[in-house]
């Protein structure tokens, strides 16, 4: 183990894939391709991005860190047509939000159960940040495939690229 507390990874889990995701937003040609649909996939990628926004300002930004979001998870699904500057404001929103109540949360958290029900389940603050962080990855990886759906483009935009973990690091390689 590199010796980061769990929080501190999720953390930068969370920063690396909202980061990936912008760059995915900004690798279509223009707004409306955002919310073309794609022929089998059941969400657009600007759908997906109110999603994972909604989602970790929710359970991270409000739960966890206090924030006075109030999530409105229909409007996640139903809302279209915000240009790619409005979603990646609100990305990068989210982004802060997200480190500023991990910076702050007491290692101790992460054994109790976290504070909100989930589909009626109690599990431990722990295990939640990691099932967020999977979670945005999954999402992140759907909007990566939508992308290339629609504008036809194999192209990657570095989603999930270890260089870009917090314990990332060179080193020689042996002879």
């Amino acid at each position: 183990m590199s010796g980061i507390p769990l929080a501190a990874t999720v953390a930068g889990l969370l920063a690396r894939d909202l980061a990936a995701f912008r760059r995915s937003l900004a690798a279509y040609p223009d707004d409306a391709s955002v919310w073309a649909p794609g022929a089998g996939l059941p969400n657009s990628a600007g759908t997906l991005a109110l999603h994972v926004a909604g989602n970790l300002r929710h359970f991270v930004g409000a739960a966890l860190g206090g924030s006075a979001y109030v999530r409105r998870r229909e409007e996640e699904f139903t809302t279209t047509g915000l240009p790619r500057a409005e979603l990646d404001a609100l990305l990068a929103r989210t982004a802060e939000e997200v480190r500023a109540a991990l910076d702050r949360l007491d290692p101790a958290t992460l054994d109790r159960d976290f504070p909100a029900l989930k589909r009626g389940l109690r599990v431990s603050t722990g295990d939640f940040l990691v099932h967020l962080a999977t979670h945005l990855a999954f999402h992140l990886g759907q909007a990566d495939a939508h992308r290339r759906a629609v504008t036809g483009s194999p192209a990657g935009i570095g989603a999930v690229a270890v260089n870009e973990m917090a314990s990332a690091r060179t080193v020689a390689e042996p002879d």
